[in-house]
């Protein structure tokens, strides 16, 4: 039995009755509550955000997860590779799940083959999600050092030249914060509206099964 917890950045799991659970990353909380909030057969669990800092992680985490779940007719994993370098895609054949598509949240959030044709010119791009606008500091600045060795920023980002803040809302606020992290880190700014993208598609997909 999953027990009732409390949204949170890193995570939220709602008490199990549902048929189908969405194991998901911690950082899609926000963003998949949109769709499976009201939704009495949808449960929602989320494995720390943080994992994607050790995508080696990543999937004895889903199979630990999967292994304590019960009840469930269905399990949808809310991860797409995420650096496990194909792994988690395997573990998930091998658990009978279905998965998000392509290789992370930027790709899924801007259309995975839309993502893969930009990457081709847009290789010094550096992403943010709503999500990692919010927890800058805490994914992103202090991990590196930064806070610590602000003189390491040109080794970590001298290769980049743009931050792209792919936007999943319209928050002028996150906005401003986006832009800020840009400036932090010495790059150009651009602002892409995404909205949710194939994660959106997935959850609308699941919310309207039949429950």
């Amino acid at each position: 039995m999953i027990d009732d917890q409390t949204l949170t950045e890193d995570g939220y799991s709602a008490e199990t009755g549902g048929r189908i659970l969405v194991l998901a990353c911690g950082a899609l909380a926000r963003e998949i509550l949109v769709f499976t909030g009201q939704m009495d057969h949808l449960d929602l669990q989320c494995l720390p955000a943080i994992l994607h800092n050790h995508p080696e992680r990543i999937v004895p985490a889903v199979r630990e997860a999967v292994a304590k779940a019960q009840g469930y007719d269905r399990i949808f994993l809310a991860y797409a590779d995420c650096g496990t370098g194909g792994l988690l895609q395997k573990a998930a054949e091998e658990l009978g799940l279905d998965m998000l598509p392509g290789p992370h949240c930027y790709a899924f959030f801007e259309g995975t083959d839309m993502f893969v044709e930009r990457a081709e010119t847009e290789f010094t791009a550096f992403y943010l999600t709503d999500f990692l606008v919010r927890q800058f500091d805490a994914f992103v600045w202090e991990p590196l050092g930064l806070d610590r060795h602000p003189e390491l920023r040109d080794s970590y980002f001298g290769h980049y030249e743009t931050l792209v803040y792919q936007a999943q809302t319209d928050d002028p606020e996150l906005t401003r914060k986006a832009e800020a992290c840009a400036d932090r880190l010495g790059l150009t700014f651009v602002r892409r509206f995404t909205g949710y993208g194939e994660l959106g598609e997935a959850m609308s997909r699941l919310a309207n099964e039949t429950g």
